[in-house]
């Protein structure tokens, strides 16, 4: 993990446009992909001691083994929740199973770390529910990817914690994302240092500006809804790539959307009622 002076922007970072993505709007359920795989994503961990059977049953303790036994076990057990509330693409699970959430939030919250809930994170913001964080993965992921499937270079709006940032490193060739508040920035970069995770840049920054140094993005995600899209994320957005944030109406309430740009120009989609913090300009 580290914050760049200057993004890389040789031919590894160079997106591919191969590849097609399904119509609108889109039906999870009928998402084609390796049953085998997500079937194996959700039993491996599960599996990993003899004792993982008895751990489902156990709530997660703060302490435990980072990795093997108990923690793999929650977290197996929250990847299969996600699964059978219809989240079915195969690398999003694997990323989920893979990412201590524990490791993020505060030490007297541990015990809920796995659970499909919201958490406080400090400083007015939240880590999002983990069938939120799949949810927003898995649409990010029917847009523009490469070859083996794998996203390019994401902008994240909203770092939070850095959570959702340690999930699209096992997803995304370059992640870039940004936060506004120094607070939160800092406490990301501290939850990010130990993993060493060399394709995330922390940025502090005002994120409604996007960052067109790391332009053009094959995805962009962001974690707080406005009443409308800041035209810099979409003019960052590479021919083919995806955006997937909340938008907010004039009565408060959000809803996901997910924009597309094509060759005929920007295409919206609206989907279900989401809760996220306000979009906000400034730092802080």
């Amino acid at each position: 993990m580290k914050t760049p002076s200057k993004p890389p922007l040789d031919s590894a970072g160079k997106l591919s446009s191969a590849g097609s993505r399904p119509a609108f709007p889109v039906q999870l359920n009928g998402v084609k992909s390796n049953s085998f795989a997500i079937k194996k994503v959700a039993v491996a961990a599960r599996s990993t001691s003899a004792a993982g059977q008895n751990d489902l049953k156990k709530p997660f303790q703060p302490g435990a083994s980072d990795g093997f036994g108990l923690d793999s076990a929650v977290r197996a057990r929250m990847v299969r929740r996600l699964a059978e509330q219809g989240l079915h693409d195969a690398q999003v699970l694997a990323a989920m199973g893979a990412v201590q959430r524990h490791h993020f939030v505060d030490t007297a919250l541990a015990g809920m770390a796995y659970e499909d809930t919201s958490l406080p994170i400090g400083f007015g913001q939240t880590i999002s529910k983990p069938n939120v964080v799949a949810r927003m993965l898995e649409l990010l992921r029917h847009g523009l990817t490469d070859a083996s499937g794998r996203l390019g270079r994401v902008l994240e709006i909203g770092t939070g914690c850095g959570y959702q940032a340690a999930v699209l490193s096992h997803l995304a060739t370059e992640v870039y994302s940004m936060e506004r508040l120094r607070g939160l920035h800092d406490k990301a970069r501290e939850n990010l240092r130990t993993l060493r995770l060399a394709n995330v840049h922390l940025l502090f920054g005002d994120g409604m500006h996007g960052f067109a140094k790391g332009a053009p993005y094959a995805a962009i995600i962001a974690a707080a809804g406005g009443e409308a899209i800041p035209p810099a994320w979409t003019g960052q957005l590479a021919m083919g790539g995806r955006l997937v944030a909340p938008l907010q109406d004039a009565s408060g309430a959000q809803a996901l959307v997910v924009i597309d740009r094509t060759p005929q120009g920007i295409r919206q989609t609206l989907l279900e009622a989401v809760h996220f913090v306000p979009l906000k300009s400034g730092i802080g």
